[in-house]
């Protein structure tokens, strides 16, 4: 049995759009925060209103969920200026952790003053408010779509680290093996920064199968051939994806993975049940 005391549990929102999405947001946050969550993410928007609606988000959160909030920051911001500004705001507000990305490399990136790479941001970050943030990076077991090689893959990730990351959280699989090599290899090269793996739940099989081909994820043949079967049948597809996730979330726990992550895409009810499942509630 795995005690709720001893699972540390983070949850991932993206800033609403719409007054719709605020409400739903708003819902799920207060069931997700009764959970005792080590924090909440809150994902970047590209300048503008994007931006902004990032901020706003994390500012209500922060005031009115009882959670330390981490906001992401990545290579689309627009200027150091702007990255600047934005951090001291967050430093004001009581931020304490970010999590810092490459992202979507956006149009324009290439000149003076700009962001390529995670790496960066991260020396950036660390030089300009020295000992200021907790700083979380992302890392890929199952290797970025864009990566040339598995030691490109994982070169990139040592810059990260060497640069001062403090932790890492996974993009989300649904293969052990892929987590627990990655472990050894960051054992092999004298990484010991704790690395949280990333959780989707499975609700709905066409979006994951749309997500996981952006991102590179592997859905493993077997599930895949599951989920397909169910055609229209969502009640069944969630049974099952229930099911697949919290076993795949035991393994991940007694293998000593240091806590969860979960991508909400800013709904409770999956979340909840996998929480419920792996309390034995």
């Amino acid at each position: 049995m795995l005690a709720k005391a001893n699972v540390s549990i983070s949850f991932e929102f993206f800033p609403p759009r719409s007054g719709e999405q605020k409400l739903i947001l708003e819902s799920t946050w207060q069931k997700l925060a009764r959970l005792n969550p080590r924090y909440l993410s809150v994902t970047f928007g590209a300048g503008g209103s994007a931006l902004d609606a990032t901020l706003q988000t994390v500012t209500d959160l922060l005031e009115r969920s009882g959670v330390p909030v981490a906001p992401h920051i990545s290579c689309m911001v627009k200027d150091r200026d702007m990255l600047l500004r934005l951090l001291a705001s967050y430093k004001e507000a009581g931020v304490e952790r970010l999590v810092v990305l490459r992202g979507d490399r956006p149009e324009g990136t290439s000149g003076p003053g700009s962001f390529q790479y995670a790496s960066e941001l991260v020396r950036f970050v660390n030089e300009s408010f020295p000992g200021a943030f907790h700083i979380e990076v992302a890392c890929y077991p199952e290797f970025h779509p864009e990566s040339a090689s598995p030691e490109t893959e994982f070169k990139y990730f040592k810059e990260k680290v060497a640069a001062g990351a403090d932790g890492a959280t996974t993009q989300y699989f649904y293969n052990t093996d892929c987590y627990f090599q990655f472990l050894d290899d960051c054992e092999r090269n004298g990484i010991d920064i704790p690395i949280t793996p990333g959780i989707m739940p499975i609700t709905n099989y066409t979006s994951l199968a749309r997500f996981s081909a952006m991102c590179g994820a592997e859905i493993p043949r077997w599930i895949r051939k599951r989920l397909e079967s169910y055609g229209d049948d969502g009640a069944s597809i969630r049974e099952f994806g229930l099911d697949v996730v919290t076993k795949l979330c035991e393994r991940l726990l007694h293998g000593g993975a240091p806590g969860l992550h979960i991508y909400t895409l800013n709904r409770a009810n999956a979340t909840m049940r996998l929480w419920q499942r792996l309390n034995h509630l």
